[in-house]
């Protein structure tokens, strides 16, 4: 009997060891257009090809805002939680203590002392240095605070799998999308090191109501409650320029979306495509396609990624392994110098763009909670190639003869590759 329950102890160590292996080194699923669209960047018709795949509404007359830098999004962001009524929302990858988080908690407390509805879903994992108790007077004045995947026994096979998003909707008719979160690494710097370079989007109209909805499919997950009523969802008119649809990603879908509304506009691009990402990390599918986008089509790409202030010095080199077959194929790769740059977003011919949490990575495509706007308006996409054009003129452009002459083909290259998938 007893070596009976060692060999069955021994076959479900090895069946979760499987598993957990799959989730961290899994192979990449590819992801290969069957066939290019050949509708107009412009068109209704690709619109509603977007909204299909990426089971997304279409929302209309929208204002969208890019607030540039946390000096900006923070006050921004800050203001708004001020001015709320009713609800305020807020999920959030990192909520690290310091100067802007205790800001945050001020303004929030005040607001759920004055009656407003404060909710917030916080990841255990990505804000693990922030205790519980350092949310005590936001809770006792009635704010309610949920972690995502705590360390509990029936979510360990979920472990490998977090909110990355970062979102903030107030009173069902404002909200604001990016990848920064709420740290001081944003705000003043952290360590001696200097701020961190970010982008954040103010959206106010129709979209607001998927942006809440992505809220309330998380809330559901952390405390099992249906969020209905008009102060959550007001669905208010619009008056801007701009059509907007929310993705989301989940790890229940393969995290399928967002990598389908990435791919599917690359290999929409006619003119240009400019990337920003902290992590850089895109599998063969992904590359393949941007190959093609230079190659067979003649389209500009630019990728801006950081340099020697990366903030993970090892998914920084892992990425470079990746530089040299796109830069021999004529991808212009550029690493940004002044410090930590952390923009998610992505510009197509000067007529779409996409600003949200997800990275170029694995985790992000396959294993997180993510959720980007992606934005059909020339406008904002304009305002977007500003700050982008802007920041190339901080960064140094990598070269192919640069690249093979400081690569290093050790080894542990490859395993830095294979590991790089967790960061």
């Amino acid at each position: 009997m007893y070596t009976t329950l060692l060999v069955l102890g021994a076959i479900a160590l090895g069946i979760q060891s499987l598993l957990l292996f799959l989730a961290f080194f899994g192979p990449d699923l590819p992801y290969r257009v069957s066939e290019r669209p050949s509708a107009e960047l412009d068109s209704d018709y690709l619109l509603s090809l977007l909204a299909a795949l990426t089971d997304a509404q279409i929302h209309r007359e929208n204002t969208v805002e890019v607030l540039t830098d946390g000096s900006c999004f923070y006050e921004a962001e800050l203001h708004a939680i001020r001015s709320a009524q009713r609800t305020i929302n807020l999920e959030a990858y990192i909520f690290h203590r310091g100067q802007i988080a205790g800001r945050f908690l001020e303004a929030l407390t005040e607001r759920a002392r004055a009656g407003v509805k404060v909710k917030l879903v916080v990841d255990y994992i990505g804000s693990f240095s922030t205790f519980r108790s350092y949310f005590r007077d936001l809770t006792d004045a009635g704010g309610r605070v949920a972690w995502y995947h705590p360390p509990r026994l029936d979510l360990l096979p979920l472990i490998n799998n977090r909110t990355h998003r970062e979102m903030l909707i107030i009173d069902g008719t404002s909200g604001f999308i990016g990848g920064a979160g709420i740290a001081d690494q944003w705000y003043t710097g952290f360590k001696k090191k200097p701020r961190w370079r970010d982008t954040v989007v103010r959206a106010e109209g129709p979209v607001i109501a998927s942006l809440q909805s992505a809220f309330a499919q998380n809330w559901l997950r952390v405390a099992g409650e249906i969020l209905t009523g008009e102060e959550y969802f007001a669905f208010p008119g619009g008056r801007g320029k701009s059509v907007g649809l929310i993705i989301t990603s989940t790890p229940s879908a393969g995290s399928t979306r967002a990598r389908t509304l990435f791919q599917l506009l690359i290999a929409s691009a006619r003119e240009r495509i400019y990337i920003s990402t902290p992590y850089f990390l895109p599998d063969l599918s992904a590359r393949q396609a941007i190959v093609d986008a230079v190659r067979n089509r003649g389209v500009e790409v630019k990728i801006l990624t950081p340099g020697v202030r990366s903030d993970h010095a090892f998914t920084r080199n892992s990425s470079r392994t990746l530089y040299g077959p796109l830069l021999k194929r004529g991808v212009q790769i550029y690493e940004y110098q002044p410090a930590m740059i952390h923009v998610k977003a992505m510009m197509i011919d000067d007529l779409w763009a996409v600003v949200g949490s997800t990275n170029f990575d694995h985790r992000s495509f396959e294993l997180n909670d993510e959720v980007n706007l992606a934005v059909f308006d020339p406008g904002v996409a304009l305002r977007l190639v500003q700050d982008f054009e802007k920041d190339l003129q901080e960064s140094r452009e990598i070269t192919y003869q640069e690249w093979v002459r400081t690569s290093r083909f050790r080894i542990y290259d490859r395993f830095e590759s294979l590991l790089s998938k967790q960061e």
